[in-house]
């Protein structure tokens, strides 16, 4: 799309465009999520949730029909400023189940999202520009063929639609618990709150009206909270670079892929996603806890990632099954990780605060993820244009840069900066 529009001048500028694009909605997202979640917890999940979803079929469409690069941008921004479904559906997942089912629960919006992040671009790849990818059923004179790439926007606002009616089922569940403990997930509180939590909420005398800043100050909260902001940074950059490696040329060091190519891949992974979050992590989470999985899936990411550079030698079916395995794997560590920090959270306060303190956790992840994709984009720019001359190849520089964030991540999950729990140890 940014190539179409005609805004880089050439074509290893394209991923520096392209970041920008991304990071506007996580930008904008940040200023608006603490007040959705505030929203949230004074009036309700269900109309914060149906709020999000009409921004989405608005802008969504609109962004489809962007000409221009700053029409794209605004309409991605506005998204983002609208769009603060994620802080509550987070707080709903966790009080619509049963606390023997939470760490299901929490699974199911964290599966979700992964496989939204891949199914998406899936859609993207294999919907964009149909007028010159399917001539026989589109024409170069319709609404598809002028705008080359409203046909994958206009499918998720009609999904978004399908979402926004089934909400009239929505129960609301902001006050359907009225218990005074922190809720737990069956098996694995020990590794969730220490059992010193409870007190120190009692002491300080926070109850059920405690502030965004006591929240701040609760380290249990903000600990994961930093974990997760900092791996979603890590796998925003990931997602941008990927798609940009893939369909970059083999004389830039990528795989020279076509668009559906890579929608092929990332729609592999979703379905591997979908099916582990809901058949596998669960089991994992009740027997191995939350911790020793979190650990595991960071550094095989870490190794996985680092065999990245070297499938540009490879070609054919060779080429096409090893990247599939490696970007199935690649995302369920990263889904294993996401649902440990989601679970964290929203069992280290109570109900009346989990708007808030998913609002905070929104807002500081989106401003690791407007980084992300604009940082991406840059490094991306960059190793392209310095393919040979430095002490190692630029897509080898790329990703080990990229690896980086998960080995600072990987170690703030140790003492003194996370609390381990007795029981795990």
């Amino acid at each position: 799309m940014i190539r179409d529009l005609k805004v880089a001048k050439q074509e290893q500028d394209i991923g520096f465009y392209a970041g920008f694009v991304g990071a506007t909605y996580f930008l904008a997202r940040t200023i608006s999520a603490v007040p959705w979640g505030m929203f949230a917890d004074k009036y309700g999940r269900k109309p914060c949730i149906v709020i999000s979803i009409l921004s989405v079929i608005v802008f969504n469409t609109l962004f489809g029909l962007s000409t221009t690069y700053w029409m794209a941008i605004v309409t991605r921004g506005l998204l983002g400023l609208l769009c603060g479904i994620l802080g509550p559906i987070k707080a709903y997942a966790s009080e619509v189940c049963r606390k023997e089912h939470q760490a299901l629960g929490i699974s199911l919006v964290t599966s979700s999202r992964a496989i939204a992040f891949v199914i998406g671009p899936a859609i993207g790849g294999f919907l964009s520009q149909p007028a010159k990818k399917y001539p026989n059923v589109f024409s170069h004179e319709s609404i598809f063929g002028r705008f080359p790439y409203f046909l994958p926007c206009f499918v998720i606002s009609v999904l978004a639609a399908g979402a926004c009616v089934a909400c009239i089922w929505l129960p609301e569940t902001l006050h359907m618990h009225h218990d005074d403990n922190i809720e737990d997930v069956d098996g694995i509180e020990a590794q969730v709150v220490e059992s010193r939590l409870d007190g120190k909420l009692k002491q300080s005398g926070t109850g059920r009206l405690a502030s965004t800043k006591s929240l701040l100050k609760n380290w249990q909260l903000m600990s994961p909270i930093i974990l997760y902001c900092i791996f979603s940074l890590y796998d925003t950059a990931y997602y941008e670079i990927f798609s940009l490696w893939a369909v970059s040329s083999r004389k830039y060091r990528g795989l020279s892929f076509t668009s559906q190519d890579v929608g092929l891949v990332l729609a592999i992974s979703g379905f591997g996603i979908f099916v582990y979050q809901l058949v596998i992590y669960p089991f994992l989470a009740k027997h191995a806890g939350l911790i020793k999985p979190f650990r595991s899936a960071a550094v095989l990411s870490i190794l996985i990632l680092a065999t990245y550079p070297f499938m540009a030698n490879l070609y054919g079916m060779e080429l096409k099954v090893l990247i599939n395995i490696a970007s199935l794997l690649k995302n369920i560590f990263a889904a294993t990780i996401t649902t440990a920090c989601n679970i964290l959270q929203n069992t280290a306060v109570r109900q009346e605060q989990r708007g808030v303190a998913n609002g905070i956790s929104v807002t500081l992840m989106s401003i690791f993820k407007a980084v992300g994709p604009a940082a991406a984009g840059i490094l991306f720019s960059w190793s392209q244009k310095n393919v040979t001359g430095l002490f190692l190849p630029g897509d080898q520089i790329l990703f080990l840069l990229l690896n980086m964030v998960a080995v600072i991540g990987l170690s703030l999950t140790f003492k003194p900066f996370f609390s381990v729990p007795s029981a795990m140890k």
